[in-house]
Formats: C-alpha cells, sequence, structure tokens
C-alpha cells in the first residue's frame, strides 16, 4: 500500500487500485499518521491535530478518535496496516510507501551527491524526489489544521532546496543553460529572498552567453536587497558578478558539425558522459583509428576541441590552445598559461586535447597547471597513453564488435556504393579487421572499386588495401599503415623491437613466452599496441600484420618464428601427461594451445621437420585427451608425411594410430608401413594398432607381450589397454579382454593419470554390459566420466554414460544426461553424437517426427567413419519404423560396411540388430531370430534390455514361438563365423 500526501491524499493498493478515503476528518487522520509512518502516534497527539481547539471538539474525543479509526481501517485496501497499539495508533507501512518520507530521502541523497561533486548521480536522485508532488503539500488538511500547516511549510521549503539542487546540478552536468533560465526567473520571481536561486539564474545567464542579461539580474537583487534589508549580497555572489564583468564574451566551443552520422557506441556515450560530469579529467586511450577523437566530440557538446596532431614542437602546446580558443595570444609569451588560465576560470569549459601521444610530456604539464589553476575546467583527452598525472581518469575505448560494427560497415558502404544491400560475409570482415572503425570505414570505401568477394580475399594484404581514406585527414589518418606506422615511430627502439618480435604469437601469450621484461610489455599496453587480459597480453591482427612486415623488411622473420617454435617445442616437451600432474599440464597446454598449433604450422611450413615431428609426438596424446582424433589424424599425418627424419618419428606415428583407431580412420596405418621393432614398446604399440588395422588380431598380441610386465606404470597399463583393443576385436575373446582392461587399469590406477584409466573404465563399462551385468557398467563408466570432468576434457565418454543407460532401460535419465551433454559440449562430433542417442529415445517413444528433427540436425557433424557409421543405422532403424524399408536397407548396408572396415564389431553387433529389425518387417522371422543370436555373439553377451532388442526379441517369440525363436536365435549366436549372418536380403 502506498500514502501519497504531496498533493491530494491518495491511497493505492499494491496493484495500483486507487481507494477512495472520504470525509475531511479521515483524510486528517490518515496524513497525520502517514506523517509518521511506521511509528506510533499517541492518542493525545492525534486528538490534538484533529480537534486544535475546544471549540468543536467531540465530548469523548477519544471515543471519537477510536471511531474514526475503525472507519479509516475499514476504508484501507490493507486493513492491517493500521495498528492499533496501548499508547496509540501507528500506520504499519514502510517510511518509502509514503511519498514525503521517500522524497525526504532521495532529497538528501541528491544534496549529499551534489556536496561529494557527483552531479550525475544527484541529477538522478533529485529528479527522482521531486516528480513525487503532484500539487499542494497535505492539500486535504492545510491550511485547516495547524499540524498540517506547519508540515506543509516544512515540506515546501524542502522541496525549494532540491529545486535548488537540482538546477545547480544541472548546470554542472551540462544541461543547455538556455533551457534552466525560465525555470531560474520564475522562482526568482516567486522568491524574491533566496539568494542561491539568484546566484543560479546569474550563472545560467552567463553561461548562456547572455552577459548583459547576468548582469542585470545580478544588480536587480543588489538594488531589492538594499531597499528591503539594507544588506549587500554575498561575498559569493559578488565573485560571480566580478566574473561576469571581465568575461564580456563567454565561450561557446568550435566544434565543427559531423559529415557522417555516428553509429553504435550508446553505452561507451552513456558511460563517457557519467565520468565527465563527475571527474574534470578524462583520457579516452586506444589504438589508433578506434574512434577516440569522433567518441569525444559527439559526447563533448559545446566543448573547445584544440587539435594536436599537427604540433610538432612540445613548446607550441599551450600555443595551440590559445589558438583554438580564439585567445589572440600576441607573440610568444612566456606567462601563456597564466593567460590561459585567466581566461579559462571565468566560466565553466570544457576542452578537449586530441592526440596528445606524441606531445604527451607537455600535454600533461598543462593540463595539469591548468585545471589547479580553474577550478571549473574539464579536460577530455585522446591518447594512444594516459596522461599519467594526479586526477586522471583513465577509459580505454573498445573495439566495435557484432551488430554495431557491422552497422557501420553498412553505412560507410552505402555512402560509397549506392545500392550496396548486406551481405553475409560483412560480419566476418569486420572481425578480420579487429572492429577497428577505421579500418572498417576505409575497407568500405574500397567498395567504390572492388567488388566485396575481391576485398574479402585481399584483407591479408590489408595495408596494400585500405588506402583509401579523406583527403582532408592527416596523412597518417588517411591510410591503416599509416595509422600503424605513426604508433610505431612513438616507440623507444627497446619498445619497437619487442613489438615486432610478438607479432609472431598468433594469439594470447604470458611474459614468460616471450622472453621480454615485463616493464616493455607493460609499456605496450600502455601505448596502445598490445592489450591486457587478465594475466596473458594480446596484439590486434592489424597491429600484428605491421610488426610481421617489418620483421620481413629486416630479415628477422624466419629467426622470430624459429624462437617460436623453439619456445613452444620445449613447453610441450617439458609436459607431463602421462602421471599425476596431468591435469596441471592440461590446463597450461590449454592456454597455450593456439600458440602450439602455430608453432606446429611454423616447423611444417619452413621444412623443420624434426621440430615438426617432435611437436606432433609429444601433443598427440594432448589431443587424443581431449578427444581431437580427426584433427589428430590429419595434423599428424602432415606432419609423418614430411621429408627427413626424427627420433621421435615413432612416438608420433604410435600417436597418429591411436587416434586413428579412436576417430575409425585405422585403414590409413597403410600409408606409413613403418617396420619397428618389437623390442621398443613404442615399437610394440605401432605394431599392436597395424595388427588391429589388418585384422591380424594374433599379431599384434604377440608384439604386446614382451612389455606386460614393463617396469613404467603408464607404459604397461598403455599395452594392456591396446591388448583389449585386439581382444575385443575378435569374436568368443570377452572374458580375456575383460582381465586385460583389469590389468590396464590396475597399471593407470598406479601412474595416476586420469585419462588412460577414464578409457579403460568405459571399455571395461562396455564389457560388463555384454556380460549383463549393468550395475557394475554404470559403476565403472561413472568413474570414468568423473575422470574426465576432472580434466576439463570434452571427450565421449559423458556420451557412453546415457549409452549404457539405454542399455539398462533407462531412458529417462539417459534423455536428460544427453540433454545435458547439448548444453555443454563445444564438439560438433560430441553434439552429432548426442543427437543420434536422442532421435533413437524419440524413435523408441514412437514420435518419428523428433527422431527425424535430430538426425537433419547431426547430418552435418557426423563425417568421421564412426559417427557416420551410428548415423546411417538409426536413419536406417527409423526408415523400418516408417515402413520405408528399401531404404533401411540401403543405410544399413552402407553402415555395415563402415564398421566392418574400422573393425568396432559392438557397433557392428548395434547394426545387425537393425537389420534383424528390418528382416522382421520383411516377414523373413527365422533369419531375423538368427541374426540377433549373431548380434549378441559379436557384442560378447546378450543385451535383453535394450528397447531395440526387448521389441525384437518379444515380436519374434509371438510370431515364432518361444521353441522356435530359442532355436533359431542359438544357432545364430552359436555360428562360428557371426559375420556371415550379416546379410540384407
Amino acid at each position: 500500500m502506498r500514502v501519497g500526501i504531496l498533493g491530494p491524499l491518495q491511497v493505492t493498493d499494491d496493484d495500483g487500485t486507487i481507494a477512495r478515503i472520504g470525509g475531511a476528518r479521515l483524510r486528517a487522520l490518515l496524513i497525520r499518521l502517514a506523517l509518521d509512518a511506521g511509528r506510533v502516534v499517541t492518542t493525545d497527539a492525534l486528538c490534538h491535530a484533529l480537534w486544535p481547539s475546544s471549540e468543536g471538539s467531540p465530548g469523548n474525543p477519544a471515543h471519537a478518535l477510536h471511531s474514526l479509526v475503525a472507519r479509516l481501517r475499514r476504508a484501507l485496501p490493507q486493513e492491517t496496516a493500521l495498528r492499533s497499539l496501548p499508547a496509540g495508533y501507528c500506520l504499519d507501512v514502510p517510511p518509502e510507501s509514503v511519498d514525503a518520507q521517500r522524497f525526504e530521502s532521495l532529497a538528501g541523497k541528491g544534496r549529499d551527491s551534489l556536496r561529494q561533486s557527483r552531479p550525475t548521480a544527484a541529477l538522478d536522485f533529485l529528479q527522482e524526489a521531486l516528480v513525487l508532488w503532484r500539487g499542494e503539500a497535505l492539500a486535504d488538511a492545510a491550511p485547516r489544521m495547524p499540524f498540517a500547516a506547519n508540515a506543509a511549510l516544512r515540506l515546501n521549503e524542502l522541496r525549494l532546496n532540491a529545486l535548488e539542487d537540482r538546477l545547480d546540478a544541472s548546470l554542472r552536468v551540462g544541461v543547455a543553460p538556455s533551457s534552466l533560465t525560465a525555470e531560474l526567473e520564475e522562482l526568482t520571481a516567486a522568491h524574491p529572498y533566496r539568494e542561491r536561486l539568484r546566484y543560479l539564474l546569474v550563472q545560467a545567464l552567463h553561461a548562456d552567453g547572455r552577459q548583459p542579461e547576468a548582469l542585470t539580474a545580478y544588480e536587480d537583487y543588489r538594488r531589492f536587497l538594499a531597499d528591503e534589508l539594507g544588506a549587500d549580497p554575498s561575498p559569493r555572489l559578488q565573485d560571480l558578478h566580478r566574473t561576469v564583468l571581465q568575461n564580456k564574451a563567454p565561450p561557446t566551443g568550435n566544434l565543427r558539425a559531423p559529415l557522417t552520422s555516428f553509429v553504435g557506441r550508446e553505452q561507451e556515450r552513456a558511460q563517457l558522459k557519467a565520468l565527465l560530469a563527475d571527474n574534470r579529467l578524462v583520457t579516452l586511450v586506444g589504438p589508433g583509428g578506434v574512434g577516440k577523437t569522433r567518441l569525444a566530440t559527439t559526447v563533448a557538446t559545446g566543448a573547445w576541441l584544440v587539435e594536436l596532431a599537427p604540433v610538432t614542437d612540445p613548446a607550441e602546446v599551450p600555443y595551440a590552445v590559445t589558438a583554438a580558443l580564439d585567445l589572440h595570444e600576441p607573440g610568444r609569451s612566456a606567462d601563456v598559461v597564466l593567460r590561459l588560465a585567466g581566461a579559462l576560470s571565468t566560466s565553466r569549459n570544457l576542452i578537449i586535447l586530441d592526440n596528445c601521444e606524441h606531445v604527451l610530456d607537455a600535454a600533461a604539464r598543462l593540463v595539469d597547471d591548468l585545471l589547479g589553476r580553474c577550478p571549473d575546467l574539464t579536460v577530455l583527452a585522446t591518447s594512444r597513453e594516459p596522461l599519467a598525472i594526479a586526477g586522471e581518469t583513465v577509459y580505454p575505448v573498445p573495439l566495435l564488435a557484432g551488430d554495431p560494427a557491422t552497422r557501420l560497415f553498412m553505412d560507410r558502404a552505402r555512402a560509397a556504393s549506392h545500392g550496396f544491400t548486406f551481405d553475409p560475409r560483412v560480419p566476418a570482415i569486420c572481425r578480420r579487421l579487429d572492429g577497428l572503425p577505421l579500418a572498417i570505414e576505409l575497407a568500405a570505401a574500397r567498395l567504390r572499386s572492388m567488388p566485396l568477394d575481391h576485398l574479402a580475399d585481399r584483407l591479408d594484404d590489408r595495408f596494400r588495401v585500405l588506402t583509401a581514406g579523406s583527403r582532408t585527414a592527416l596523412p597518417r589518418h588517411r591510410t591503416l599503415r599509416g595509422v600503424v606506422a605513426w604508433s610505431w615511430d612513438l616507440l623507444t627502439d627497446t619498445e619497437r623491437d619487442a613489438a615486432e618480435r610478438l607479432a609472431v604469437f598468433p594469439t594470447t601469450f604470458t611474459p614468460s613466452s616471450t622472453g621480454i621484461a615485463v616493464e616493455t610489455l607493460d609499456a605496450l599496453v600502455d601505448k596502445s599496441l598490445l592489450q591486457l587480459d587478465g594475466t596473458r597480453y594480446r596484439m590486434l591482427d592489424t597491429i600484428r600484420e605491421y610488426g610481421l612486415e617489418r620483421l620481413a623488411e629486416t630479415d628477422r622473420l624466419l629467426p622470430s618464428r624459429e624462437a617460436f617454435v623453439s619456445c613452444f617445442l620445449s613447453l610441450a616437451e617439458q609436459a607431463d601427461l602421462r602421471g599425476p600432474d596431468q591435469p596441471h599440464w592440461l590446463e597450461r597446454l590449454d592456454a597455450e594451445r593456439d600458440n602450439l598449433l602455430a608453432a606446429l604450422r611454423h616447423a611444417c611450413d619452413s621444412g623443420d621437420t624434426d621440430s615438426a615431428v617432435r611437436l606432433g609426438a609429444v601433443l598427440s596424446l594432448y589431443w587424443t585427451i581431449h578427444g581431437d582424433h580427426m584433427e589428430a589424424v590429419r595434423r599428424l599425418r602432415t606432419v609423418l608425411e614430411m621429408p627427413g627424419t626424427s627420433s621421435s618419428r615413432l612416438s608420433a606415428l604410435a600417436g597418429f594410430l591411436l587416434n586413428a583407431s579412436f576417430a575409425g580412420e585405422l585403414a590409413q596405418a597403410k600409408d606409413f608401413p613403418d617396420d619397428p621393432s618389437p623390442r621398443d614398446p613404442t615399437g610394440a604399440h605401432v605394431l599392436a594398432l597395424q595388427a588391429l588395422s589388418t585384422g591380424d588380431v594374433q599379431a599384434g598380441v604377440q608384439a604386446l607381450e614382451k612389455h606386460l610386465t614393463h617396469p613404467g606404470p603408464w607404459t604397461r597399463a598403455i599395452t594392456w589397454l591396446l591388448r583389449s583393443f585386439l581382444n575385443g576385436a575378435r569374436t568368443g575373446n570377452a572374458a580375456e579382454g575383460r582381465r586385460d582392461l583389469d590389468n590396464a587399469i590396475s597399471a593407470f590406477r598406479e601412474s595416476g593419470e586420469h585419462w588412460g584409466l577414464s578409457i579403460a573404465l568405459a571399455s571395461l563399462a562396455f564389457a560388463h554390459s555384454a556380460a549383463g551385468d549393468y550395475d557394475a557398467a554404470t559403476t565403472a563408466l561413472e568413474e570414468s566420466t568423473n575422470l574426465i570432468n576432472h580434466l576439463g576434457a570434452d571427450n565421449q565418454q559423458q556420451l557412453w554414460l546415457p549409452m549404457i543407460r539405454v542399455h539398462t532401460g533407462d531412458l529417462a535419465k539417459a534423455q536428460a544426461e544427453l540433454q545435458t551433454v547439448l548444453a555443454r559440449t563445444t564438439s560438433p562430433a560430441h553434439l552429432a553424437l548426442a543427437r543420434l542417442l536422442l532421435a533413437d529415445l524419440a524413435r523408441y517413444r514412437g514420435d518419428l517426427d523428433e527422431a527425424a528433427r535430430h538426425l537433419t540436425l547431426a547430418a552435418p557433424e557426423a563425417n568421421d567413419p564412426p559417427s557416420r557409421a551410428l548415423y546411417l543405422t538409426s536413419q536406417g532403424n527409423l526408415a523400418t519404423a516408417k515402413g520405408d524399408l528399401p531404404a533401411a536397407e540401403s543405410h544399413l548396408r552402407e553402415a555395415l560396411s563402415l564398421a566392418t572396415t574400422m573393425p568396432d564389431m559392438p557397433m557392428v553387433a548395434v547394426i545387425a540388430v537393425g537389420q534383424a529389425q528390418l528382416l522382421l518387417a520383411q516377414d523373413q522371422l527365422h533369419q531375423a531370430a538368427e541374426l540377433l543370436g549373431a548380434a549378441h555373439a559379436l557384442r560378447g553377451g546378450p543385451d535383453p534390455r535394450h528397447p531395440d532388442v526387448q521389441a525384437l526379441s518379444e515380436a519374434l517369440r509371438t510370431r515364432l514361438g518361444t521353441p522356435a525363436y530359442e532355436a533359431a536365435y542359438t544357432k545364430g549366436r552359436a555360428h562360428p563365423d557371426p559375420l556371415c549372418n550379416l546379410r540384407v536380403t
């Protein structure tokens, strides 16, 4: 409930309903209680307020009051708001629910903010306070009742104070004086004795350039005081009078009207206005071309613009200011700063000192001097580094990103090429140009003579392309090269050398990676050549391109890149990813991921085979842990195909084959017919993976035999894991495969390594599932998932747990976990797999449209062999469910072809179940039962709770009868070569 007494009494419920309070005395009672809302008002005080004299007073005032309270309580929206207490009565609402009390609170905050030189905040508080007034205070009780008349007098005085504070704050934040003078003239006429109103009127008239009227307003007040009180104006007002007399032509600024529209920067404009309202020196910093000058001149209307770009001698800085202010400084006098201070101290002024970076010391000294001498002066500076003086507020101007950058390009492009329409490539062009407004404008201007596709193709040569700046601009602002070269020229030799060496870093970096002193890096940050992002530094692409050009011109590009490769090769070879420190090293390598890839690319491009192979070898496990198997295969293939030799080739080949096995690309093993010795553990691992690709399981197992007792726990663990892969690739060997995994898990636990343990546990989970032990499978997979989550890796284990849920029939939990994966993963392959599983869940529910939707979303990313085989299987199963049997046959045949070449027996088993469903739909019942048995032989065990298996076996039992079904099923499962049953007829 809210009570309004700053005007006619108004009571409003929380939903906005206005309550009617009838009767003058009832309204007076509520007003009296509202003045002390939240506090007890005694019975005597209320009786005295309502019946101030004995004349007209009831015989029993207390009884009459009690009756009024009862009536008022019924009239209020919330009866409980009016409480009866032993001492009296209380309107039990928060004080801010009464407009008078809220007004006092806001007005007090406004006055405090003004005293603290925070005029913007003050203006917000005061405007919110004054808008609460709706007329005369306590209009329903004053002036008839003394309590109301006295309270109204006090509130009206507070209102006048708040009005004065609001007008003062408005002038301080730069509200146009012309919009305030009429109100001030009206108020001074209504309150002729209030000197503060007269002071504000004189100040506003003077700021508006109306000096004669300001002098007249002062003189009228002086005479009024002399005639009425025999007194003079206060010293403060007399000082203002002298200021007006000395400044016969108050400055109004020299900003020119802009020739182009100002696009975006709404937030920056608001922030800068607030900073200028509360600070006397604000410096806009940022790289050349970021739009510092345009932002300053857009926000600081009515300011004096001092362009320092043409100034070459620091001693000329003060004279540039006098020229901009049109002060006609005679000659070059020593007291130029004093003369400037005298001119600027007579009124409130805002000066924009533009492009200070090349005369920084001189500009800083002048600003410090003027601000100290001129209390009403505000300076807005633009520079590529701060002035670094006391009282400076530094505002880094951000680059344009997203929609504002696109809007700027489109605006300038339409001006350059009439009829230009939006093209989807525009946002990417803006991103490649770092969101640098000048670069965007120069690129858009090129559309006068170049189609957009040519422009996009040539941005790698941006300094030759972006040269179409304004003819009236300074040379360094006409081309992108000129902007960056100007910044380069302002650096010391040490800073310039560092900036050029840093250009080889394609992404963020730490000081330890560069060999450059932190002090130099911080100096480059101050000069807007670098940006600091937490503890890491980064360089804009545009500045990096310029640095690379400089390195090439001085024949230092190759040595700089070689040093870069050496640095990150050293880091990679230090990383211990095979022990308990694996999480720590993963975090470090993650932070340097792009630099490591750039180092690998530089080594490959320069023909440095040894460095490329060594980097590939040590990064192969890093990529494996993160599940980047296809990317690892692609990168390691490039490394292995380089001419020359390296002692790390065998390790790189092992990493290539391991990732190829996970990616379903082991067919590529034949492209590298290396013949390592099985005496070396890495050689044995290569031989095992090669054997896995050819299907010669026995040869692979023999190669590993010697290293199953290796003293190194990680080497021993990976050997047992590879042996489990080999045993899993042949049917009838499930028990031995589980023993392999138990040994691998034991050794991985001994090593303290997380990823290998996670993979071994996940593999064991599927082995338990095939044996029908779903509780053990779930336990193992939950531990596996927790391990991989602890590493922060985006790996497939997070998808294997919902797969197990499907095999156990817990479809609701599988659905929830898959939705979580969709929300968290960034891997396209994992998104595709999650969609495939969700499609199957929808099919189990009979929602075939939803299944089709998930498959459509999965299709673009399901392009590696395992994902493609699963996608085709899901498509085949959906086609069977829809009755499109030819399509089902085609999809399942292609899926089988892929799965048998990997080889992946569990996946082949899944496809076999799909083929059995198709055979059932074709009324080939015995063949379907046989194929289901073969599928379970390939899998290593039955799968009775899987929705497809459950539905298939129940349908076959019903239609064949249990004896015939079991006979056919057993025949298929017992066949010495279950693969021979896999055909689609």
